[in-house]
């Protein structure tokens, strides 16, 4: 049997300095729920499939179930929690709730995630296409989707 290894993981999770010895084969997911209590973070498909796990790496959306958390040092993670301490993620987590985009809440974050990077990060204009593909690589099993990019559309057009 081989010893088990192990490394040290060492980066910024919702801007707060997170260090952490970990096996060296944990995934990015799991060190986000486990080591720095991020429980927004969900795993569904574990293949990157589903987008429940996304999370926003040095500002990127990346499914953090295909990533080691080993591949996080000296980066800058931010999660669900991290973005509803921003207006915009308060403005999301408002039109969620106004559009009933949510049912059981399990794909929120990864939605809102890759919404928020849309919002903070696209040029004008926002076209239809935009959040169809920005949403695109999300799966719901709730809410058949209309509710979610409603949400998005109304979003944008609040955009400011």
């Amino acid at each position: 049997m081989q010893p088990q290894r192990r490394t040290i993981v060492t980066t910024a999770v919702n801007g707060t300095p997170v260090e952490a010895l970990v096996d060296v084969r944990i995934t990015l997911a799991d060190f986000l729920r486990e080591e720095a209590g991020c429980t927004s973070v969900h795993l569904g498909c574990e293949h990157g499939v589903c987008g429940a796990c996304t999370v926003l790496l040095d500002g990127l959306p990346v499914r953090s179930c295909l990533r080691l958390a080993a591949q996080a040092t000296g980066h800058a993670i931010t999660t669900l929690e991290g973005v509803m301490q921003t207006e915009r993620g308060k403005m999301i987590g408002q039109a969620f709730v106004e559009q009933f985009a949510m049912q059981c809440g399990f794909c929120t974050a990864g939605f809102a995630l890759s919404l928020y990077h849309l919002l903070e990060n696209a040029p004008e204009p926002i076209t239809d296409r935009d959040i169809h593909e920005t949403l695109g690589g999300h799966i719901c099993r709730c809410t058949g989707y209309v509710s979610i990019v409603e949400a998005a559309k109304r979003l944008r057009d609040q955009r400011g």
